[in-house]
Parts: C-alpha cells; sequence; structure tokens
C-alpha cells in the first residue's frame, strides 16, 4: 500500500469503518463519502452538502479512530461538502496506473465485510441447510458445489453468507484469492472499462481468480452486453476450477430475462434457498447483535421486537438500532414499554405474524400512497420533479424502504428505474421532515396505518 493514494487508504479506512458501526449506519451515512486527498498524514473526503456537518460531528471519533488504525497515531480525516444532492454519492471508478497488474487478494480485503462471519450467522430452520452448503464450499472451494446458488428474499442472509465464505477462504484457504462483486459493481466496471479501453485489464481482475462471490444476478437482467461478458467470464472460472457462489432473489427458472444458457449455468451446481427466520431465529439475531455491540436489552424487549419485524434480519437489526439510539437520547433503560412506544408508528401491534398475511408489497404503497395525494400512480412513478409529486414520491420510497424486504436498487427499479442513492436521498429526506413537520408526520402515519394489518383497506 502506497502512502499517497487516497483510493486505496480510504479502501483500508472503510473495512475499519465497517467493523465500528453497523451495516445500516454505514450505508447510509459514510458510504457517500469519496476520498479526494492526501495532505501528510491527513485524508481528505468529501461528503454531500446536506450530509456533511452531520457526518463530521456526530462521526469525528470513528473517522479519526479508524484512520489511525490504518496509518498511525498522527492521522486524520478531513470532511470537505462535495456536490449537493444524491448524485453527490455516486464514487468515480479508481483509476490504475497503465501496466499495473491487478490485486486480487487488496481488493478482496477491501470488499469483503469482516463482521460476517460463520460465527456471526445465526442457523435456524430457514437457513440450515444453505448454511451447511457455503461452509462446505468454504472449506473446499470448486470441490464441494460448483457453482453454489443461494436464493431468497432480500435481508435474509444471502451476503453475509457470501462474504462469510471469503473471510473463511482468505483466513484458512492457503493463498486462494477471492473476489466479492456485486451484479452492480461488475455492470459498472464492465461499462467503465469499454468506454476506457480497458477491456482487457477487467477481464483479468475478474478471471484471474480462485473463488467469485456475485451478489444480486438477478440485475444482470436487460443488461445484454453485461450478460455477455458475465456468461463469459463464469464459463472461463468454471473450466478453470474455481469455484463460483451467486445469489439472487428467485430461483433461476425465473430469472426470466436472462439467456436459457446463464439460466442452466446456473442450475449446474447446487441451488439453495434461505426463507424468512421463524420467531425463535430473530430472538437469537438480536440477543447475539446485543452482546456483540455490548448493548444492555431487557429480554422482553428483544422479544417485542423480533415479534414486530417478521420477515428481515436487516430491518429487524435496524429496530433495534432505533430503539437503543431512543434509550440513549432519553436517557431511559431499554426495556418493552420503550421497545413498543418507538416502534408503534412504523410496526404496529397488528403487524401480521409470518404465514397469517402477506407484507405490503411496493405496488401496493405506491397505490396508497399516490390516492392519499391525489396523484394517480403514472404521476408518482414519473421523473417530473415538482414538489406536488417529489414528497409523495420520497414518502412511498421512504415506506417501501420500512415495509418491504426490498433492497435500495431493486426499489429504484421499481420507482421508474432509479438508483439506489436516489433512494437513499429520499429516505434521508422523508425521515427528517416528519421529525419535524406534523403534517408530514400524520400523513406517514396514517399510510403505515393502512398498510398494517389493523389498518389496510383493500379498495378497488
Amino acid at each position: 500500500m502506497t502512502t499517497d493514494d487516497p483510493d486505496r487508504i480510504w479502501s483500508r479506512i472503510e473495512v475499519e469503518l465497517r467493523r465500528a458501526v453497523s451495516a445500516d449506519m454505514y450505508e447510509i451515512w459514510l458510504a457517500p463519502l469519496r476520498p479526494v486527498a492526501l495532505e501528510g498524514h491527513t485524508v481528505v473526503v468529501e461528503a454531500p452538502r446536506e450530509l456533511r456537518s452531520w457526518v463530521a460531528d456526530r462521526f469525528a471519533r470513528v473517522l479519526q479512530q479508524s484512520a489511525v488504525a490504518v496509518l498511525g497515531p498522527d492521522a486524520a480525516v478531513q470532511v470537505r461538502p462535495g456536490e449537493e444532492g444524491p448524485a453527490a454519492t455516486r464514487r468515480p471508478a479508481r483509476q490504475t496506473p497503465a501496466g499495473a497488474p491487478a490485486k486480487p487478494d487488496d481488493d478482496a480485503i477491501a470488499t469483503l465485510n469482516p463482521k460476517y462471519s460463520f460465527e456471526q450467522f445465526v442457523i435456524g430452520d430457514a437457513n440450515r441447510f444453505a448454511h451447511a452448503a457455503a461452509l462446505s464450499v468454504a472449506e473446499l472451494p470448486g470441490q464441494a458445489y460448483n457453482p453454489l446458488f443461494v436464493y431468497g428474499p432480500p435481508g435474509v442472509g444471502k451476503t453475509h453468507l457470501l462474504h462469510s465464505i471469503g473471510n473463511y477462504i482468505l483466513a484458512s484457504g492457503g493463498g486462494l484469492t477471492v473476489r466479492y462483486t456485486t451484479v452492480e459493481t461488475f455492470t459498472n466496471q464492465f461499462v467503465a472499462a469499454l468506454s476506457g479501453g480497458s477491456i482487457d485489464r477487467f477481464k483479468g481482475r475478474f478471471r484471474h481468480n480462485d473463488v467469485l462471490l456475485i451478489d444480486d444476478v438477478q440485475f444482470l437482467a436487460s443488461k445484454v452486453k453485461t450478460e455477455e461478458e458475465f456468461f463469459h467470464t463464469f464459463n472461463a472460472l468454471y473450466e478453470a476450477g474455481s469455484q463460483l457462489v451467486l445469489t439472487s432473489d428467485r430461483l433461476p427458472r425465473d430469472l426470466e430475462a436472462l439467456e436459457d444458457r446463464l439460466r442452466e449455468r446456473f442450475e449446474s451446481g447446487l441451488v439453495t434457498a434461505i426463507s424468512p427466520p421463524d420467531l425463535s431465529t430473530r430472538l437469537t439475531v438480536l440477543r447475539k447483535r446485543a452482546h456483540h455491540d455490548g448493548i444492555r436489552v431487557n429480554d422482553d424487549a428483544l422479544t417485542l421486537i423480533a415479534e414486530r419485524v417478521p420477515t428481515n434480519i436487516r430491518t429487524l437489526e435496524g429496530a433495534l438500532i432505533r430503539v437503543v439510539a431512543f434509550a440513549s437520547l432519553t436517557g431511559q433503560p431499554v426495556d418493552r414499554a420503550l421497545a413498543a412506544e418507538v416502534l408503534d408508528d412504523l410496526y404496529p401491534p397488528g403487524t401480521p405474524a409470518p404465514g397469517t398475511s402477506a407484507p405490503p408489497t411496493i405496488e401496493r404503497i405506491q397505490e396508497l400512497t399516490a390516492e392519499a395525494f391525489g396523484l394517480t400512480r403514472e404521476e408518482l412513478l414519473s421523473h417530473n420533479r415538482r414538489p406536488a409529486l417529489a414528497w409523495p414520491r420520497q414518502v412511498a420510497m421512504y415506506l417501501a424502504r420500512e415495509h418491504t424486504a426490498e433492497t435500495l436498487p431493486a426499489i429504484g427499479v421499481r420507482f421508474g428505474g432509479r438508483n439506489h442513492t436516489t433512494v437513499m436521498h429520499a429516505c434521508k429526506r422523508t425521515a427528517q421532515r416528519i421529525a419535524t413537520d406534523p403534517e408530514a408526520f400524520d400523513a406517514v402515519r396514517r399510510l403505515t396505518d393502512r398498510l398494517s394489518a389493523r389498518g389496510a383497506d383493500r379498495r378497488g
């Protein structure tokens, strides 16, 4: 690692930041930071203007500690304001000097989250077989199941298993090279390579690995050139005996927009599912998270949280963070009464248990939001930025993030093909507005009631 490369240094600092804060907190506040310079021992990063003050004030200590862990005791991080709006969160592709060899080991260390390990994965009936298959692959890469294809709804642990495989092999694989990526990253780097004339370097980066871990392959749909390149990458690795592990939100045969030859490749190994966790597993996840973070939480409070959030582990941990943050701000103990007070609006007592009623869909959220604001669904999904349309659209994105298990990119696709940073920006703006505007709070509360089992009406 050179000391004059802010991108590479920031990659290492990001690893420390991921260890220090929750995944949700990292994605919302720290992922948008972009390195711009290294001035002595000070790493200069840009934040979107609307985030800069909050990040600089609230995360100064963790940024400092993470920089010290990488650069030594004299290190510091300076946060400068960058562009305004969600476009500011898009990072430019990192530039590598011409002729420099790819370094998959360095990239693997930078992209794998060390908090995701087999030891931290909570095993239950919904994920037992997938966990066993992933562990077998980690112990015998290229020999146990190849490819391994894990499918299930968002937020149930697929990405955790991918990172667990990668971290296990890096620690115990005897020098095997590992690369983790998402289809979104694969696509962006492929497009950049085509436009920049560095396609050979791109191919070398992805095809010269012993293990390739690919997240969210469903997003290959409708990307013809990317799909073609992915097909050849898959074949090159498979024929070389390299291990491939893929995740998706649905079975290979249900990825109808993909070419048959690629779906056949996905089905040629082991296909295994992860389902939403049962109550016992959700409670274990919360207990483990509280213990890991050193949080003292009444067990009755954990039980209430587990009962209110039935489908998504990511949302489950987010609910715990919300309760603990409220307790910290108010000085109250984290007990069942406090948990109920914090969660009543977003996850009311009538929230259905698994199997009793399906959670709201994004389409249902869009319909109800459009109706509440006197719009058509087409107007809601349009790219018109008039305030009368922008605010309802932000509310609908916020509700989709809070009440479905969909990822930010998936929500963006369902809102007229927007990107995940737009969705993240909409969620943040909505959260800020309902915290200060009583009318906005009431509007979101009324929609939440209608989406819940207690208040939902299925008119029309």
